[in-house]
């Protein structure tokens, strides 16, 4: 509304000057040339008459070139007002009186109030939708809202701060709300969401972690701190992997290779199901997990796509895998040294953690600040030779800009081909990019960040995003002897998964859902730490 009020204001400024300077102009012309003095308030009638091409009065003809040139070009100016009028004017409000108003209400209940709308949102939506709980974009663009309306999503219109929106959204009966605007406006939606139900589960998205405390004294219950985590999630795949814990987790002797596999863009593998990926079923490969955007989906179904720049934690025969139309994916254990180019939240998070396992950590940035060792951009090959690129292990790109990201990703393979580059995008459209570059493992901070959400918020799944601490452990299970995988259901009763048996001497992973469980069997088990606690009580 204020956005038409400023161009009705306009125009009609334009047209009142159009008009008094004509006006003037018309009297000085007919008193100067055709010897006639006229009121003011005539030549304005004469004027609006001719830019309206509606007629000129008792005035025509004209005798003198100069006034019939005058009036041709109010003629003329009438012309182009109309037709400046029309696309400017007349077409949007035809269209806005065509267009239903965005959705201003909502009776959904026991959803989630998502306040703003952006990459991360997305991610969180689809997590929450992938498990049937209902949700509620609040936006303050109407565009914006009739838009995801038009898309399918639930939306309404509203200003999240105020309380009136709020109540609109029904946050009395929501199950949860994520803040998730700027900094200074989410406290401020705390305080409403607060006033309006006080019991309400309140997640707020924080940029800055020097403001955390802010938001928790407005009333929320957790924050999120994204790019912390997304640093704290690079120095755990800097300094491990989870096929090197799985490796070290197998205590019989076998000749399975166990790797990451890297589905690149236009590989084969692309598009298809576990199921349908006949190549792995060929070459007995088990997929044992998947990193998928930003989680990691232990036993995958078979009904999982294998979608382009996912990797796939795998087992097989040595000269099996290495038949697999994928990428393999390097990764070193706990490196001598490591290279962190970029020295904002998340290259200090990254520099901090890896520091305190005692891993030599070189610091490159633009800027000559206080824990940078090196000054230069990572876009310079000559700043990379001097931070010795060629004697580290892994660079870990944390940068905020993705253009410098991919472009430093294609030097740093033109200097060091076998560097392990572990890449943040800050945008999810660059994640391929990267890939494509020549990167190792790309986190996309908007999808990090909405499955960090989703982890929070939905109870009915464990999704374990790349902070946190996932393990792989031996376990003998006295209490499951006999049973199938299937009567046992160990996933449900723990939220852990048998991955492979140890039996005999030989380690099983082609696990059906009728594979019994023997009394000497070993199972390899993954997940989370209370999980694995709840595992271990579980097969007692």
């Amino acid at each position: 509304m204020e956005e038409w009020r400023r161009r009705i204001a306009l125009a009609l400024g334009v047209v009142s000057f159009v008009i008094v300077t004509y006006a003037t102009v018309y009297r000085w012309a007919m008193a100067t040339f055709e010897g006639r003095d006229i009121q003011f308030l005539k030549a304005v009638q004469v004027v609006v008459e001719s830019l309206t091409t509606a007629g000129f009065g008792g005035h025509a003809p004209w005798e003198s070139t100069v006034v019939n040139l005058l009036v041709i070009a109010m003629n003329l100016s009438g012309v182009l007002l109309v037709f400046l009028g029309l696309p400017l004017f007349a077409i949007p409000l035809l269209r806005q009186a065509l267009e239903s108003p965005p959705p201003t209400r909502s009776d959904l209940t026991d959803h989630v109030i998502i306040c703003s709308y952006s990459q991360q949102d997305e991610v969180l939506r689809e997590e929450l939708e992938a498990v049937g709980v209902p949700y509620l974009f609040v936006n303050g663009d109407p565009e914006v809202v009739t838009e995801l309306v038009e898309a399918g999503r639930n939306a309404i219109h509203g200003d999240p701060e105020q309380i009136e929106t709020l109540r609109a959204s029904n946050a009395a009966e929501a199950r949860a709300l994520v803040a998730d605007v700027d900094d200074e406006t989410n406290p401020v939606v705390i305080l409403s969401a607060r006033r309006v139900n006080p019991v309400v589960r309140i997640v707020s998205v924080v940029r800055d972690y020097r403001v955390v405390e802010y938001h928790e004294f407005a009333g929320a219950d957790e924050a999120v701190l994204a790019r912390q985590q997304l640093g704290e999630s690079f120095a755990m795949r800097a300094r491990t992997s989870f096929e090197r814990n799985l490796r070290e987790t197998i205590e019989v002797e076998n000749d399975l290779e166990i790797t990451e596999l890297l589905v690149e863009e236009g590989s084969p593998l692309a598009g298809e199901t576990l199921a349908s990926a006949s190549v792995l079923d060929e070459l007995r490969i088990t997929v044992v997990g998947m990193w998928i955007g930003g989680k990691f989906v232990v036993s995958p179904p078979p009904e999982t796509v294998l979608e382009e720049n996912t990797i796939l934690l795998a087992m097989g025969e040595h000269d099996h895998v290495e038949q697999v139309t994928a990428r393999p994916v390097p990764t070193h254990y706990h490196p001598e040294r490591v290279i962190v180019c970029g020295y904002g939240t998340v290259g200090y998070s990254v520099t901090e953690a890896l520091r305190e396992e005692g891993i030599e950590v070189t610091v490159v940035d633009r800027e000559e600040k206080t824990g940078v060792d090196v000054v230069g951009d990572v876009t310079d090959p000559e700043t990379l030779e001097r931070a010795r690129v060629t004697d580290a292990e892994t660079v870990i790109l944390a940068l905020d800009e993705d253009a410098p990201t991919i472009y430093g990703t294609l030097v740093l393979k033109q200097l060091d081909p076998d560097v392990e580059i572990i890449a943040r995008a800050d945008d999810s459209d660059s994640v391929w990019k990267l890939y494509n570059a020549g990167a190792d493992y790309v986190l996309s901070l908007p999808t990090l960040t909405g499955e960090i959400l989703a982890s929070m918020l939905v109870d009915e799944v464990d999704i374990v995003t790349p902070q946190m601490e996932f393990e792989f452990v031996r376990s003998e299970a006295p209490g499951l002897v006999g049973r199938t995988l299937v009567e046992a259901d160990v996933r449900s009763e723990t939220g852990c998964t048998v991955i492979a048996v140890e039996r005999e001497g030989r380690l099983v992973t082609d696990l059906g859902p009728d594979f019994h469980i023997g009394e000497d069997d070993v199972l390899i088990v993954a997940g989370r730490h209370e999980p694995i606690e709840r595992f271990e009580r579980f097969v007692e």
